[in-house]
């Protein structure tokens, strides 16, 4: 079985070993035994259920709650010649029904499905028809309601078992403290618990939180340091623009990055940083994941983020070469306020979480007893304004809606148009001869996009267009046209985030919300604003080992170059300076020349500062007006 897996991984991958544990989990995998797994961010995680799902006869279920990263994952998979799929908020029925069946009878490797999905009654009757080799729980800490990103849609991945009942789970998260790790094993009912963890310490990063007012003209004065590629993390869309603006302005190689970009912009943006054609790239937190740039320098967080376990995550994109790096935190007065007040202030009660079910029924025309798996296009700052509500409040009343298992929130991202033939080869060409306006559209498309007979493929109505030398409208026009005789299922370009009823649509007064739970959920997210701020604004703690602590990894020494350990090791330097000063000029007068080369200071900059230091204090004087020796007052 060794053997197997290291020539799947240079088979695949052209890897000639894994990393750190990595082979240790995909052995515990392969025994058949539950695996938690604790990889810090760049760890490898994917690998350790690719590759056992590519030794074992069988198909491995991932369970994700990234639509993005499935999306990225299928792709490159596909790429390497591995049958991958992949079922989320978003797509049609039609499209689920044909994929599922797929991964049931088709010779696929892969599935990758979003936890909400996981209840629908397609799902459940098709799992019971697949050769499941492995249970893959990516973010494994959304299982947690004491994790910083709590999704109720997990508690339902238990079970699978029961379907399942001989299949390992390997559940993977890079950022879980000890109460979210115990969470997890329980409420995936770990047969034994079983767990590998690789150390959260990043010897390389040197950490720093910095007071500062002007935040704009610090990032120049950084980036003139600090040379490489960079990350500017930002709590708003509209800052991105802004800052990097003000960046290129000052000559620098910058860029802007959110979730509100379509996603050709987005791939654009991320290739030239990936490739260093873009120095710096100014950004929300939707930048980062599964980005894998080993060269990154220096990560600046503008605004600090909700958790430490987000800080982390982003932070720890930095350095991941192993060369010394830097995630610096900009910070003053007003980074407090700001993280207090959104704490206290942008949690909805339950009559606003209400309020905001209601509205959304009237914004998608739901009739009450309907909407039951159906998916809606949602534009947050539309919604918002056309109720007169704040975003913040409305997003966090979402969430709550998520929690309680009435809605799925996906995060907005780019389902290109799809398509798939819906009748036989001998079928399709007696239509053609019989419809000859349809030929060279159904011609073009089966010469362009091969496998639309098996399964949905991506199309570009632009490419056809150009193809067939027609106008994109008309190309609309004839797919719809071919829709509607049953000849294919055409799927259009989607771009928003999207809202799933996991539920029909609920009279008010049958909406039922635990107050007890939402005040837990109101506390959790307090308690983690408040670990943020006690973080960034300690001054007397090393911040890595401030780090490790939080992820429940003690360590008894020190990191030794962080902003506070610098700052000691400096108070330390510059107290032995001052005493073998005193000791050089209790024997004998000497001139500053002299002193500075006795000294065993490795910074003779900083021995000089030392030396004038003492002479503003009056501990020194000069000998005579000559200003030649120094000699003790």
């Amino acid at each position: 079985m060794q053997g197997d897996i290291h020539g799947i991984l240079q088979q695949y991958w052209g890897y000639a070993s894994f990393r750190p544990l990595q082979e240790d989990i995909i052995s515990s995998v392969l025994a058949g035994k539950d695996t938690l797994a604790l990889l810090p961010t760049g760890g490898g995680k994917s690998l350790c259920y690719q590759v056992p799902g590519l030794v074992d006869d069988g198909i491995c279920i991932v369970i994700s709650p990234l639509i993005a990263l499935m999306k990225d994952q299928v792709e490159d998979l596909r790429s390497r010649g591995i049958k991958a799929l992949a079922v989320f908020s978003g797509m049609s029925a039609r499209e689920i029904d044909i994929t599922l069946d797929n991964a049931c009878y088709g010779d696929y490797k892969f599935l990758y499905i979003s936890p909400e999905r996981l209840e629908t009654d397609i799902f459940k009757s098709r799992a019971a028809k697949m050769k499941a080799n492995l249970i893959a729980v990516d973010e494994a800490h959304c299982i947690s309601q004491w994790g910083y990103d709590f999704r109720p849609s997990y508690l339902k991945i238990a079970a699978l078992r029961d379907i399942f009942p001989k299949v390992p789970v390997l559940a993977l998260t890079a950022s879980a403290t000890p109460r979210v790790q115990k969470d997890i094993v329980e409420k995936l009912e770990f047969k034994t618990p079983n767990q590998f963890r690789k150390s959260f310490d990043r010897p390389n990063l040197i950490y720093a939180c910095i007071h500062e007012e002007d935040k704009n003209g610090r990032l120049l004065k950084l980036f003139e340091r600090v040379k490489g590629t960079a990350l500017v993390y930002v709590s708003t869309r509209r800052a991105t623009k802004d800052i990097a603006t003000f960046l290129k302005q000052n000559r620098l190689s910058a860029d802007y990055y959110h979730g509100g970009l379509n996603t050709l912009e987005r791939s654009e943006k991320q290739e030239k940083w990936k490739n260093n054609k873009t120095r710096i790239v100014v950004c929300t937190n939707a930048f980062g994941m599964g980005i894998d740039k080993p060269d990154v320098r220096l990560v600046v967080h503008y605004n600090l983020p909700e958790s430490l376990e987000a800080y982390y995550q982003e932070a720890g994109r930095a350095g991941r070469d192993g060369n010394k790096a830097f995630p610096i935190a900009l910070i003053n007065a007003k980074d407090k306020t700001n993280l207090q007040n959104k704490s206290q202030n942008s949690q909805p009660d339950i009559t606003e979480v209400q309020k905001v079910y209601h509205a959304l029924g009237n914004y998608f025309q739901l009739p009450i007893g309907n909407g039951l798996g159906q998916s809606f296009d949602f534009v947050l700052n539309d919604f918002s304004g056309k109720y007169d509500m704040a975003p913040i409040k409305v997003h966090n009343a979402l969430k709550i809606l998520e929690t309680a298992g009435y809605i799925n929130l996906s995060e907005g991202i780019f389902l290109p148009s799809r398509l798939k033939i819906r009748v036989a080869h001998n079928d399709l060409y007696s239509f053609e001869i019989s419809h000859k306006q349809y030929e060279p559209i159904i011609k073009t498309i089966l010469r362009s996009y091969g496998g639309c007979f098996e399964e949905f493929v991506k199309i570009s109505e632009t490419q056809v267009s150009q193809r067939l030398s027609i106008p994109v409208k008309e190309v609309l026009k004839q797919l719809q046209a071919l829709q509607k005789l049953e000849m294919l299922d055409y799927e259009p370009q989607k771009t928003s985030p999207q809202i799933t009823y996991l539920t029909e649509r609920l009279a008010d007064e049958n909406l039922l919300l635990d107050y007890a739970f939402l005040q837990d959920r109101k506390q959790v997210f307090v308690d983690k604003i408040e670990s943020v701020l006690n973080y960034a604004f300690a001054e007397n703690k090393c911040r890595s080992k401030m780090l490790l602590q939080y992820f429940g990894e003690e360590k008894d020494e020190n990191c030794g170059h962080c902003d506070y350990c610098l700052k000691r090791k400096e108070t330390f330097d510059e107290g032995e300076i001052r005493e073998q000063i005193l000791s050089l000029l209790e024997k004998e007068n000497q001139p500053v020349k002299q002193i500075i080369q006795t000294l065993k200071a490795k910074d003779e900059k900083f021995a000089m500062q030392v030396l004038r230091k003492m002479i503003d204090e009056k501990i020194l004087v000069w000998e005579t007006e000559s200003r030649e020796n120094l000699r003790l007052a």
